[in-house]
């Protein structure tokens, strides 16, 4: 007779915060300061600036939307699910395109989140992650936003491109009460797989936007 058990694993999808992050231009920087400490005051404390958009962080419909909901609106599990990630990182252009989407259909359709792997993340804190990173096509946004998924998520900082004055990809996902979570990283540990997402944003009455942490959990059968 075979025993068999589970082993759990937890892959951080998060970007640590600290005052020298990638933000979007024009955005101020994170201010995290020292206020006391065990060795001074007896005990620690810091005083956090934060902008909504910071870090790895979750987009509200109300981001774009005249009138969308706020991510208080949504229920906890809006925010868990399962997640497949389709690996963007051949691309020969800067653009994702409706096939390779549609290339994964049978998986995209039967999960909460789509997570799209372009290996930009690994530009994160230089000047090349503010530009020039993959962005979908407004048929492969459009065809995203018509699944019966929760939210979809980028790591890069934004799905639409950085001088982008309309942000058409935002407005179609978020105009389908999609979450968009940006900024995730190591994607590329887990593209191909099915997987258990956790993705909480901070509970901020009204908010536009949420840092957040994302983590990946995998059960695997072991003997």
């Amino acid at each position: 007779m075979t025993i068999q058990s589970t082993q759990t694993t937890i892959i951080d999808l998060s970007h640590s915060i600290n005052n020298n992050i990638s933000v979007y231009p024009g955005t101020a920087q994170p201010q995290i300061k020292q206020l006391s400490t065990v060795q001074h005051e007896g005990f620690a404390e810091m005083s956090l600036v934060l902008n909504s958009h910071h870090a790895t962080h979750i987009d509200a419909p109300y981001h774009m939307i005249e009138g969308g909901k706020t991510l208080d609106q949504f229920a906890p599990d809006t925010f868990t699910g399962t997640a497949f990630i389709v690996d963007c990182r051949a691309l020969n252009q800067n653009e994702i395109s409706i096939d390779l989407l549609q290339a994964h259909a049978r998986d995209l359709e039967q999960v909460d989140f789509v997570l799209l792997c372009t290996g930009w993340s690994k530009k994160w804190k230089t000047a090349q992650y503010l530009s020039d990173y993959p962005v979908l096509s407004t048929a492969a946004a459009t065809w995203l936003s018509q699944l019966p998924i929760k939210g979809v998520g980028f790591d890069a900082i934004s799905p639409d491109k950085i001088d982008s004055l309309q942000y058409p990809n935002h407005k179609i996902l978020l105009g389908k009460e999609l979450i968009i979570i940006e900024n995730l990283t190591n994607l590329d540990l887990l593209t191909g797989e099915i997987f258990q997402l956790v993705c909480l944003p901070l509970k901020i009455e009204q908010a536009d936007a949420a840092p957040a942490r994302a983590v990946a959990i995998l059960n695997k059968q072991k003997c």
